[in-house]
């Protein structure tokens, strides 16, 4: 496996495939570690945990630099994540032991919870630092042991964190990088000594695992893709909207499971907004991910999907404002109306920094064209902050944010429904996603 940077083109490392008895000794070694973390108290895990996030802030220059070289974001953006990935580690280290302490059930009875053992997480690459850490801290001051496969092209920055955990005092094997293909997944969730299963990544990622955890058994989350919609009405601030819309939609390069990618605008500022956004969009720098606005897309083939993607939109009556040229790995910022049911842009998940526009006729027309998608991850609502949040409750997704785009914070639940996935990640719900939530009675 190759970790290959796609801005130069540039080979930045090998990374051989692990024999059978390289996974053999890594889950051994695994299986012994966490049988002894979860003996640890607390504030023995807490302080391995808040060193792990002391270091993620201290190299979150160097570390992002690595997050950019492997998959192109930009580089500033590459940094904030790689320093975000300590505030998940301190939230954590500060709350689990209340989050999970005993609970009074009745005169005789409590509950507790209890880890599981070790968790298989098959993780991406567009968040490389942030999608393992946002379920790892949890999940170890849960007890749990952790065994990652990530993605191929990220393979660099999960053999970093291992690292950098281990430097912080973790255990060896507790956090384990096992580097296999994907057709070797199967045996790994079949394990015995695999107790659950976490996935963030794409629809058929998803289902595919998914399958396998049930033939087994096993408990699994998933984080999957959406079509996030973006709901402007005519009461909402232009101009808060304009820059938080293209934002919402290039972020990491517009490979975001959580970014917009559907505006539906209220006909009385749709001109307004479509004008606006389109000169927004056309304003962004596409180049080199230390310097621009946007970078390359992380792989080549990913670029040409989302080509094919606009192309067959457009060719079903579809209009581009601007950009809708790849250039190699580079995608421009690009703007579509006129998208109508059926094709790929209304259809499907547009990975890449391609922002659909869809006028509605009112709020009601907006919930009813937002619900109309396969996937329900998240969902933000621009208007005056009652109007927002009278939405809420009718739109199908995980989470609303009123006046503010989608994004994750360890003090919330994050996570989806329908296509998006099941399962949550962040908050107490995460924590206790990887528990065994166990009743004790005692006369």
């Amino acid at each position: 496996m190759q970790s290959v940077n796609p801005f130069s083109g540039q080979v930045l490392a090998e990374h051989p495939e692990h024999t059978a008895e390289q996974v053999e000794s890594l889950l051994v070694t695994a299986a012994r570690a966490q049988a002894a973390w979860r003996g640890r108290s607390f504030d023995e895990r807490a302080r391995v945990l808040r060193r792990i996030g002391e270091l993620f802030g201290e190299r979150s220059g160097v570390l992002g630099e690595l997050a950019t070289a492997e998959m192109g974001k930009p580089l500033r953006q590459a940094e904030a994540e790689a320093a975000k990935c300590g505030l998940v580690c301190d939230f954590y280290a500060d709350e689990a032991a209340d989050m999970l302490a005993d609970e009074a059930a009745t005169a005789e009875s409590h509950v507790r919870f209890d880890p599981l053992g070790l968790v298989l997480a098959v993780m991406p690459w567009n968040f490389p630092f942030w999608q393992v850490m946002r379920f790892a801290a949890p999940a170890l001051m849960a007890g749990n042991g952790l065994v990652v496969k990530h993605a191929p092209n990220t393979l660099g920055v999960g053999k970093a964190i291992v690292e950098l955990c281990r430097e912080a005092g973790l255990p060896e094997g507790l956090l384990s990088l096992v580097v296999v293909d994907v057709d070797r997944v199967p045996g790994l969730i079949h394990d015995p000594r695999i107790a659950a299963v976490t996935v963030t990544g794409s629809e058929r990622a998803g289902a595919a695992v998914a399958s396998q955890a049930g033939a087994a058994l096993k408990k699994c989350v998933l984080e999957l893709g959406g079509s996030d919609p973006f709901i402007v009405l005519d009461d909402a601030d232009l101009d808060a909207v304009i820059p938080a819309a293209v934002m919402a939609r290039v972020q990491n390069n517009g490979q975001s499971c959580c970014a917009a990618k559907r505006f539906l605008v209220e006909k009385g500022v749709a001109a307004e907004f479509t004008s606006r956004f389109v000169a927004a969009m056309s304003a962004l720098t596409v180049g080199d991910p230390a310097g621009c606005d946007v970078g390359p897309l992380a792989r080549p083939d990913l670029a040409v999907e989302l080509e094919r993607q606009v192309a067959a939109s457009v060719a079903a009556g579809a209009r581009v404002l601007c950009g809708g040229e790849r250039d190699g790995s580079f995608y421009p910022p690009t703007v579509l109306v006129d998208v109508a049911p059926g094709m790929p842009a209304y259809e499907d998940e547009l990975f890449g920094p391609v922002a659909v526009v869809i006028e509605v006729a009112d709020e009601d027309e907006a919930v009813a064209v937002a619900n109309a998608s396969a996937y329900g991850l998240a969902a933000s609502v621009w208007a005056s902050s009652a109007r927002g949040r009278s939405l809420a409750p009718r739109l199908d997704v995980g989470g609303v944010f009123v006046n503010r785009f989608p994004f994750s914070d360890p003090r919330i639940p994050f996570g989806g429904v329908k296509k998006s996935g099941y399962g949550r990640e962040l908050g107490r719900y995460g924590l206790l996603e990887f528990v065994n939530i166990k009743t004790v009675w005692a006369e």
